[in-house]
């Protein structure tokens, strides 16, 4: 089996080299393509209006200067071309992508671009900033992925779905279990904080400011603060059909309708 490894925090994050490592428990036949510079928080960008190099780093690692959507449209319709792979994974991405993180992560992006393609995708994440002594447990999705993966792998799931698997912030002995989750919502918002150059001037950064409340039983948020790891499979398709079917009976043929007013 063939498998493209990616990710959104660049070509040399720790995270990307534990996931090789689960990936070659699968299979012998690994490449990793994936972005030069960090390019977390680009969802699923393309880039369109510069050219895409690459650079190939060892005999099956390939260095792109773009994001993480173009590294899996590189690898799968021109570096694999002759043979695209079976199997796309994302990650381990330094930080959980839990909740509203979806829309904006980069490493949520190569699995969307690969299920897009047709292929089997699975983005991987690790919590982090909750241990007491800020160590970064790579050690947890190394010891628990391939367990995670292979039975996924087995039980299978429909075209058009991603997976998308979240490690707690613990060592691989206090993980307490493994949850199928659905999407939670935090109370979240991106702060904007002013700094000032050497000259005097202002300048911005974003930043996120997380709070989790209570998040709601069966989410993503409730089993990683449980010390679980997170599984919550992820649909293309946006469109909410309850809306969907209210809007169209608004605009159904003889529905009454409300007369715009000016002044």
């Amino acid at each position: 089996m063939r498998i493209l490894v990616t990710n959104d925090d660049g070509v040399n994050s720790p995270g990307l080299k534990v996931l090789r490592e689960i990936a070659e428990e699968f299979s012998s036949d690994v490449w990793v393509i994936a972005p030069e510079l960090n390019q977390s928080g680009v969802s699923h960008s393309l880039t369109l209006f510069e050219p895409l190099r690459y650079l190939k780093t060892d005999e099956r690692t390939y260095a792109v200067r773009g994001t993480p959507t173009d590294c899996v449209i590189m690898g799968v319709r021109h570096i694999l071309a002759d043979e695209p792979p079976a199997l796309v994974l994302a990650g381990v991405n330094w930080g959980a992508n839990l909740a509203e993180d979806v829309s904006y992560s980069g490493t949520i992006a190569g699995a969307i671009e690969g299920t897009l393609l047709g292929i089997r995708s699975v983005a991987l994440s690790l919590m982090t900033g909750f241990d007491p002594n800020n160590v970064m447990h790579w050690e947890t999705p190394r010891a628990h992925g391939p367990r995670v993966l292979a039975t996924l792998l087995d039980a299978g799931w429909p075209e058009h779905v991603l997976l998308n698997v979240n490690f707690p912030d613990l060592p691989p002995e206090k993980v307490s279990g493994t949850q199928m989750t659905v999407q939670g919502r935090r109370d979240a918002y991106l702060e904007v904080e002013e700094r000032l150059d050497p000259w005097g001037k202002p300048y911005y950064w974003l930043r996120a400011n997380y709070r989790f409340s209570t998040p709601l039983e069966r989410t993503d948020i409730a089993a990683i603060l449980a010390g679980k790891i997170s599984v919550t499979p992820l649909m293309l398709d946006r469109t909410h059909q309850p809306t969907c079917s209210t809007l169209a009976d608004a605009f159904a043929e003889g529905a009454p309708r409300r007369t715009a007013t000016t002044g």
